[in-house]
Formats: structure tokens, C-alpha cells, sequence
């Protein structure tokens, strides 16, 4: 890592209350499930205390794990 490289923030939405913001990848969590619908991360919304499940594709998957994000995989 450079010396100018901090912790990873990554934009979220809340569905619930519009609310967008940056989470550090701890409030973060990814589930890779067996198949594109089990695939999907999941946090709760610093503004309104929902908890909001998205799904995760390929990408958003190799972003959330290059990121430090904590990863469930099912099977």
C-alpha cells in the first residue's frame, strides 16, 4: 500500500429512508450464495436503523472482498 492509502469507504443508499453515505467495509457484510439471487450484501442504514439487503453481481462482489468486507459463503 502507498503511504497516502486510508481504510476503503464505499457508497450506499438506503431503499428506506434515501439516505446516501459512505460505510467503512466493518458495517459491511457479503453472502455468496450458490447461485445470482443468494448473492447479496447487506448493512444497516447509519440514518434510519433499517437493514437493507442488495443484491451483490460479480463486480460489486470483487470490490466488497478486495475491500476487507467480512464474506459468508454458503454452499
Amino acid at each position: 500500500m502507498s503511504p497516502t492509502s486510508g481504510p476503503v469507504a464505499f457508497k450506499a443508499s438506503c431503499p428506506d429512508c434515501r439516505a446516501r453515505f459512505e460505510l467503512d467495509a466493518g458495517a459491511l457484510r457479503l453472502a455468496i450464495g450458490g447461485s445470482r439471487r443468494a448473492t447479496f450484501y447487506s448493512f444497516m442504514c447509519p440514518e434510519c436503523g433499517a437493514s437493507v439487503r442488495k443484491p451483490a453481481g460479480e463486480r460489486i462482489v470483487e470490490l466488497l472482498t478486495g475491500g476487507g468486507v467480512s464474506t459468508l459463503r454458503s454452499i
